[in-house]
């Protein structure tokens, strides 16, 4: 059977945030007390005017295909976001539906990437990244962004890791798995370096741009520096901030002849998104953004209680990130030490592993992201659970020997 695959499934690893999700699904179909911290996905429903928006399309027959790239009411409500949201003027012709972000990324890399061809990561990453770049032909460049700084790249380390072949950076703010979020000023001193370069493209990931904390005042690269306009994707949906991950709705939008070589890859693979569920995010983005602070202070005091609480934690350290749901705790401090069953922790993967089987809390290990020592949590859940969830992680480290 192995001779009959693809020799490109060896350049792709499994996703480690969906697997450690149907792991613990698995362990509480047999019984388990399982805590899931892995997902990252909001506990909230999707709001009532955009499920009743659903209702009425399928009410009123919107139910066929639509063109490969989305109908044209939520290109033009896609277009007004940018403009409202980013200072970015698009027209609805640069603009791209998927059926998620995620197949924004596989299209883009499929449209323009060559053997050979770099395209640079800022570690720690959101898992399908290299993957997907490894599976459309290109070379991953991963460059660390370290903890002592905020897990913010650096505009020298960036410099230093671009090369005459590379293709693209990909760029997450906030950014999962970490939460870090770069400020007006943090992103100049990157968009300075790009200036200088002009074969590189921008990719940002702007899927959290609503979840900040604190003030926080979001910022991205095209609306930043100007002069990066004509090769920038800009990336985006309704996944996180509107509660819909299941409805599979992501955008982007960009220079035309970008978005019609990604168009023909789109045409050839998943074809348009669900009729149903464009309609739904036409509401979302033209709709009420009432709830999205109101979702925000109940996610913001879930941050702070699961920070407080991981750093009382016996050789854990947690710093508070700027946005997201997720933080990205270190536990260097676990390393070497013996669970009471004996195993040792020698990894990330190692710690998370026993932590799952000795209390019953699923997490994402740091390794899966490009950075250890660490481990992500998703505090998209309720108050209850992660003071439970923390209590356990807590009452683990401190069993370690």
């Amino acid at each position: 059977m192995s001779s009959f695959l693809s020799k490109s499934l060896s350049r792709v690893r499994p996703s480690a945030t969906m697997a450690v999700t149907d792991k613990a699904r698995q362990l509480r179909a047999a019984g388990r007390d399982v805590i899931g911290l892995g997902a990252g996905e909001p506990d909230f429903d999707t709001p009532e005017n955009i499920k009743q928006a659903a209702i009425d399309a399928i009410s009123r027959g919107e139910t066929k295909y639509t063109a490969v790239t989305g109908i044209d009411e939520l290109k033009q409500a896609i277009c007004a976001k940018l403009k409202r949201d980013n200072g970015l003027d698009y027209e609805p012709a640069q603009t791209f539906v998927a059926p998620g972000g995620k197949p924004v990324i596989y299209d883009a890399m499929m449209a323009t990437l060559n053997p050979g061809d770099e395209v640079i990561i800022p570690a720690p990453y959101w898992v399908s990244y290299p993957d997907i770049v490894a599976l459309a032909g290109g070379e991953p460049v991963i460059v660390e962004a370290r903890a002592e700084d905020g897990f913010k790249l650096q505009p020298e380390d960036l410099e230093a890791a671009i090369t005459d072949k590379t293709k693209w950076f990909i760029f997450n703010s906030p950014s999962n798995p970490t939460g870090a979020a770069y400020s007006e000023t943090e992103l100049r001193k990157l968009t300075d370096v790009l200036k200088k370069y002009p074969h590189v493209w921008i990719l940002t990931d702007d899927m959290y741009e609503h979840l900040t904390y604190d003030n926080f005042v979001f910022a991205t690269p095209a609306q930043v520096e100007p002069a990066l306009y004509e090769r920038t994707l800009t990336m985006n949906g309704v996944s996180k901030a509107y509660a819909m991950t299941g409805w599979r709705i992501g955008y982007c939008a960009g220079p035309l002849e970008l978005i019609k070589a990604m168009t023909k890859i789109q045409s050839q693979s998943t074809s348009n998104p669900t009729s149903i569920s464009q309609w739904a995010a036409v509401e979302a983005l033209n709709g009420t953004q009432d709830f999205i602070p109101e979702n925000n202070k109940t996610f913001k005091r879930r941050r702070d209680l699961v920070v407080k609480l991981l750093n009382e934690a016996a050789h854990i350290e947690c710093q508070t990130p700027e946005g997201a749901f997720y933080v990205y705790p270190s536990c260097e401090g676990c390393i070497g030490k013996t669970a009471p069953d004996g195993t040792l922790i020698d990894s990330d993967e190692a710690f998370a592993t026993a932590l799952l089987e000795a209390e019953g809390v699923a997490v994402v290990h740091g390794e899966a992201f490009g950075l250890s020592p660490f481990f992500r949590i998703s505090y998209a859940t309720s108050d209850e659970n992660l003071v439970e969830a923390c209590g356990r992680i807590a009452r683990f480290t401190a069993s370690l020997k």
